[in-house]
């Protein structure tokens, strides 16, 4: 008996298509398959390049292209304390963003939030960021919540 939307045997399917569960083929050893990456939304791709510069994990100078206005400033000030960086530095606790999300102000405006934790301790931050008529988004604004 045939499924509706189906073919007669249940295992099989249409050319192209792959059955649910199944396995893709891995490629080659030494093929190039084109593989596009997952892009992922500009307050996403800021908060973890602003959570590596508040953990010390990268520089403040990483940031001076994908800052404008007064968020270098906000950033050479904060950065020296390692704000986000766990107390009592363990092995394994590098903390991790937990939550990120944005509001679009304009087509060009994006206020955005994200909460960072490490074990137990959670810290909020907020950005703002900005694309200027090149297209690039860059960071407007940094702020932390209290510590």
């Amino acid at each position: 008996m045939r499924r509706p939307g189906g073919s007669a045997r249940p295992g099989s399917s249409r050319p192209g298509e792959a059955r649910p569960g199944a396995v893709r083929p891995r490629p080659p050893a030494g093929s190039t398959v084109a593989v596009r990456p997952r892009v992922l939304p500009p307050h996403v791709v800021f908060a973890e390049r602003l959570l590596a510069v508040l953990t010390g994990e990268r520089p403040v100078h990483w940031m001076l292209g994908h800052t404008i206005g007064e968020a270098y400033e906000q950033l050479i000030r904060l950065a020296p304390a390692n704000p986000l960086r766990p107390a009592g530095t363990t092995r394994g606790s590098r903390p991790v963003l937990r939550r990120c999300g944005g509001a679009p102000l304009s087509e060009s405006v994006v206020e955005a939030f994200a909460t960072v934790t490490t074990g137990a301790r959670v810290r909020a931050m907020a950005f703002r960021l900005e694309r200027g008529q090149d297209r690039r988004w860059r960071c407007a604004a940094v702020d932390l919540g209290p510590a």
